[in-house]
């Protein structure tokens, strides 16, 4: 595989599909949101799943990291969780009189953050500059992160005991916010099927691509044409939400670009080697729901962010037949 150069579009599409289909016969009744999620990882970005307890998010990270091939960690989040038990810290050894550093769990090429919001807003924020720049600085030394790098979190409802909400510049890090939903009958029948023909806890999944051919398939993403219209309707849906009296604050410049990114993956998924409107669309919620702000009286009521973002869909003309052209 390419070391270097990104791979042809239509292989990293084949390449996509694969994975998803093999995730998606251990995790069932989750095509969308695991769609959504690869398409955000193969944007260079990390993937909140937030839902009730028991839906397979867990499964889900750990399904998406086997088949990607991605060396996979896990942390699972308590109270008592300090900043250092992410990144690392310095320890003494006696025999050579000196510190050295030994790497916490966030050096790895898939960090999963297992019910991140049950412990405290000082201990998540340790992964902000892992998450946005791809080094942790323990007592003024940086170390980098292996690339590709990416946190899949899984949270719970905030309304659950135990919980804290996390904060906005956390929030902001995660490219998308994915809800799982229970299955329909069909699915979670399925999901009994599968258990018994396994005749085990433990689920499997061979590793479709490796660390390399994953980073060839990010470099390709990112030649995929985007028209000016298209980027133009990006910037005016996250500005809509800046607009909205129910939003105390509104989407960053970061939300739009997020629109950008990962509607390229999703037209690669696709097939496409350009982006339509309907690929921004088809991410704008969970771009941008968790990128909002609500003013204390919209909180109060129950507002829920992604009506808001609805609302700048429904408000925001899309662009007319664009991204046909691919330029030569």
């Amino acid at each position: 595989m390419p070391t270097e150069n990104p791979l042809p579009l239509p292989e990293v599409a084949r390449l996509g599909r694969t994975v998803l289909d093999r995730v998606g016969a251990v995790v069932v009744g989750m095509r969308e949101p695991l769609e959504l999620a690869l398409a955000a990882l193969l944007a260079g970005g990390h993937v909140l799943f937030e839902d009730a307890p028991g839906l397979g998010k867990t499964l889900a990270a750990r399904s998406l990291a086997a088949a990607l091939g991605l060396d996979f960690r896990r942390l699972q989040c308590t109270p008592d969780l300090l900043p250092a038990d992410i990144t690392g810290s310095f320890v003494y050894l006696p025999n050579r009189q000196e510190f050295q550093f030994r790497p916490g769990p966030v050096f790895t090429g898939l960090f999963l953050a297992d019910e991140i919001n049950r412990t405290s807003p000082k201990t998540q924020s340790a992964l902000l500059e892992a998450m946005a720049e791809g080094q942790v600085t323990v007592e003024g030394t940086s170390f980098p992160l292996p690339r590709p790098f990416h946190v899949v979190a899984t949270a719970n409802p905030i309304e659950y005991e135990g919980t804290y909400a996390l904060p906005e510049a956390q929030l902001d890090r995660f490219l998308v916010r994915l809800s799982v939903g229970y299955p329909d009958r069909d699915g979670e029948t399925q999901v009994l099927r599968n258990r018994v023909a396994r005749r085990q806890e433990a689920t499997s999944v061979e590793a479709i691509v490796d660390p390399t051919t994953l980073a060839a398939m990010q470099r390709a993403v990112e030649s995929v044409f985007v028209e000016d219209d298209v980027l133009a309707y990006c910037v005016d849906l996250a500005t809509a939400t800046r607009r909205q009296t129910r939003v105390q604050v509104g989407a960053s410049p970061r939300g739009s670009q997020g629109l950008l990114l990962v509607a390229r993956a999703l037209a690669v998924l696709d097939g496409r080697e350009f982006v339509t409107p309907e690929d921004v669309k088809r991410c704008a919620v969970p771009v941008l729901a968790h990128r909002l702000t609500l003013t204390p009286q919209a909180w109060a009521a129950g507002t829920d962010p992604a009506t808001v973002v609805a609302q700048a869909l429904a408000e925001v003309p899309g662009p007319p037949a664009v991204g046909r052209r691919v330029p030569a």
